[in-house]
């Protein structure tokens, strides 16, 4: 789950974390109020949406009076932001946050996420901030500093001042650094994060750093523990086929291709994906029933699949273990009573009540296309939404 920048600070600073004050507007005149009532010379102007890019793109603008802050809130309310992360159809901007704006010496990158391979949090550093730090990752990775660390300890008071010291800072900004860092661990670790990100980490004038931005993710699976960190999501930013899929406890995740997929367990499910691929087509999600799901929400997951415009035939996986194949089949049949099937329909079911399944599927007199095997079905459904076009 992602959260806004405004609200990534609102979180960070619980933690220690210092930033600037800001304001949150919806309407260009409270951008004006915002900046009168920030009482500063300049203040910077922010879109806020769930996107990196946002500078780059046009949605961020410095501006020093409070006519400049809502001229550029009505330039930007209301319209789609295009940035890399946006794709081209871009994301409609409904607020903005105010930020008063301060003295920046230097510009620095950090940040806080899982290295699966050490199967660890890591947090990086690098010198050069406010830039896209996968490009440097890419170009010059020798410049970013990791440290690893411990899940349950966390970051040691040494690797924190290890960090300060390799991003060339010393005295009291280095020291100041380190206990801001820590402060970025703690808050990854204490929230069920998957990422906490401050780019750029500012060294003003004076010598104290900052948090100029912020970015967070958390893990779904730890929302249960943090219903205060649940309050913060923003529906209109997340798709909503996905919300759709969540309510009903199915794990779905909308990718851009042609074939739907309906598969019980995640790494049958991706299996599913790499074979479609195989075959030359892209799938158009990632569905995971689940071992146990009942018939509503394999009916449930099947209306997600059909609702879905850019689907043009559906592959259903089902390898029954705990999951009976007869419950497939009976909340494919359900599903299909209630949404008309417009698109060739592929099934593959195998163990568990596997010959009731197919007995349902067979005396349903609808056309479903059977498949023995895995490469079978993805064959068979791939040539049925006319091969890899998309």
């Amino acid at each position: 789950m992602k959260i806004h920048e405004f609200q990534a600070k609102e979180v960070l600073r619980r933690f220690g974390v210092p930033t600037l004050k800001g304001i949150v507007a919806t309407t260009p005149e409270e951008a004006r109020r915002a900046f009168a009532d920030l009482g500063g010379p300049v203040a910077a102007v922010k879109a806020q949406i769930h996107a990196g890019g946002r500078g780059k793109a046009g949605g961020v603008r410095v501006v020093k009076s409070a006519a400049d802050a809502e001229g550029f809130a009505r330039q930007i309310l209301g319209k789609p932001l295009v940035t890399p992360q946006t794709g081209p159809q871009g994301t409609v901007v409904r607020r903005v946050f105010v930020e008063q704006g301060c003295a920046i010496a230097r510009e620095h990158y950090v940040g806080v996420t899982l290295d699966r391979t050490l199967s660890v949090p890591v947090m990086m550093a690098c010198a050069e901030g406010g830039v896209e730090i996968e490009e440097i990752a890419k170009k010059s990775p020798e410049k970013i500093l990791r440290e690893a660390f411990d899940p349950l300890d966390g970051l040691r008071a040494f690797q924190a001042r290890r960090l300060a010291f390799g991003l060339g800072l010393k005295g009291k900004t280095a020291n100041s650094c380190a206990s801001l860092l820590s402060a970025l661990a703690r808050a990854f670790r204490e929230t069920d994060a998957s990422i906490v990100e401050v780019n750029p980490l500012v060294i003003t004038q004076s010598g104290d750093p900052l948090a100029l931005d912020a970015k967070m993710a958390f893990e779904e699976n730890g929302l249960a523990r943090h219903p205060e960190l649940e309050e913060l999501r923003d529906l209109v930013e997340e798709d909503a086929t996905e919300t759709e899929a969540r309510k009903t406890g199915l794990s779905y995740v909308k990718l851009d291709g042609t074939i739907g997929c309906l598969v019980n367990g995640a790494g049958l499910a991706m299996a599913t994906l790499d074979v479609i691929r195989q075959h030359g087509a892209w799938p158009a999600n990632f569905l995971d029933v689940g071992g146990g799901a009942s018939k509503d929400q394999v009916m449930a997951a099947f209306k997600l699949l059909l609702g879905d415009p850019r689907v043009r035939a559906v592959l259903v996986n089902i390898f029954g273990g705990i999951m009976s194949c007869a419950v497939i089949a009976e909340g494919i049949l359900a599903a299909l009573r209630e949404v008309s099937l417009k698109v060739p329909l592929v099934v593959r079911l195998e163990g568990n009540q596997v010959e009731e399944g197919r007995k349902l599927l067979a005396g349903s007199g609808l056309s479903v296309k059977t498949a023995a095997s895995l490469d079978e079905g993805a064959r068979l459904a791939v040539a049925a939404a006319g091969g890899g076009k998309g």
